[in-house]
């Protein structure tokens, strides 16, 4: 099967959320925005790297926008000036990466008097580390998702797919859990080609699930395999049920065609202004107590740069669906007689053409 082709952020998507940090830097009176959060990085300027660096974006209000990296990346970055912070000495990581990547940017921050950051501030920055969280702020902007952002979120959306397929492909009578989790992370890698970050949750046989055991899946069991890949910060957050041996006893049948059901009346709610805690309800109650079965646990949650974000299916936040919402739903059932149950998990993204589901995997049990 031939690679996905990985998007990047765009460089005009990004200058759109840099122009919206600025009317949040406008209203708070706000000299720059000191943004260290490497995700943040990303979302703002279109540069990616592994956790091993530490680079730093500083956005002025009424300025450009200025990143210190550890090296040049691939792709273009949305920034007025770029500079190239000593990371390495002939290939030998140096200790403080924060203190390198500031170096760079201290001219542009000696004259600003008010500051704000995204929590993740270097000690070394010395008599301003006292400046305004902008967290908040960020994660409203980050809840409605950009063009490009959403076709990063398809290709992670169709890369765990593709591991789903392979999963499913290698699912016989015998297989353990771990020989099961490392199909799965090859075919993501196949898939990507570059890292990817964890890969998930679930990944037990015969159990609602946990981390991978040593344990040999059996005919009849319920394989619950909650997958995600995080390509360049943004997680997808797929779950799908498959039977060992493929062929499904009738009360499993039961609950699986429950769940499909369930699914089909959400996504005929789901629309802008409608509140979590209805669509959380209705699951619950075509779902809890169906023929002596469990649903014990939240409805969904959106995803993006977290793996759980804003909106919150879940009783114990009141959120309200939001044209730009890219979401979850992933309603279950558990007993014993199913040995040990079942979920199924969509992504959607919530548009001004309707409710979109991105995720195509069938999500038969065999």
């Amino acid at each position: 099967m031939e690679p996905l082709n990985v998007p990047n952020l765009t460089v005009s998507g990004c200058r759109g959320r840099q122009a919206r940090l600025r009317e949040v830097l406008t209203e708070r009176k706000l000299d720059v925005a000191l943004i260290g959060d490497r995700r943040h990085v990303y979302y703002f300027t279109g540069f990616w790297c592994r956790p091993l660096y530490n680079p730093l974006v500083l956005i002025e209000r009424n300025g450009g926008t200025t990143i210190s990296v550890p090296f040049a990346g691939e792709h273009e970055i949305a920034a007025d000036k770029v500079f190239t912070y000593e990371s390495n000495r002939f290939c030998t990581l140096v200790d403080d990466q924060w203190s390198a990547a500031l170096d760079c940017l201290r001219p542009d921050l000696s004259s600003s008097q008010r500051l704000g950051g995204d929590g993740v501030i270097p000690f070394t920055l010395g008599p301003m580390a006292a400046c305004e969280d902008l967290r908040p702020a960020i994660w409203t902007l980050r809840r409605t998702k950009d063009e490009d952002e959403l076709a990063l979120l398809r290709c992670a959306v169709a890369a765990t797919e593709r591991a789903y397929r392979a999963a499913f492909d290698a699912l016989r009578p015998g297989i353990t859990e771990v020989e099961l989790f490392a199909v799965i992370q090859g075919a993501m890698a196949e898939a990507v080609g570059e890292f990817i970050g964890e890969i998930g949750n679930d990944f037990q046989i015969c159990s609602p699930g946990g981390p991978p055991r040593r344990r040999a899946g059996q005919a009849g069991e319920i394989a619950v395999l909650d997958l995600s890949i995080v390509l360049r910060g943004y997680n997808s957050d797929l779950c799908r049920s498959f039977v060992v041996g493929r062929q499904p006893s009738e009360p499993q049948l039961a609950a699986w065609r429950q769940i499909e059901q369930t699914i089909a009346a959400l996504e005929a709610k789901c629309r802008p202004g409608m509140r979590c805690q209805q669509l959380f309800d209705l699951a619950a109650e075509m779902l809890d107590g169906f023929r002596g079965w469990k649903f014990g646990h939240h409805l969904g949650h959106g995803i993006g740069l977290c793996p759980h974000e804003a909106p919150r299916l879940n009783p114990n936040w009141d959120d309200t669906l939001e044209i730009g919402d890219v979401f979850t739903m992933e309603p279950g059932l558990y007993g014993k007689e199913l040995r040990a149950g079942m979920r199924i998990e969509q992504n959607y993204a919530l548009t001004n053409s309707g409710l979109i589901r991105l995720s195509e995997f069938p999500s038969s049990l065999a």
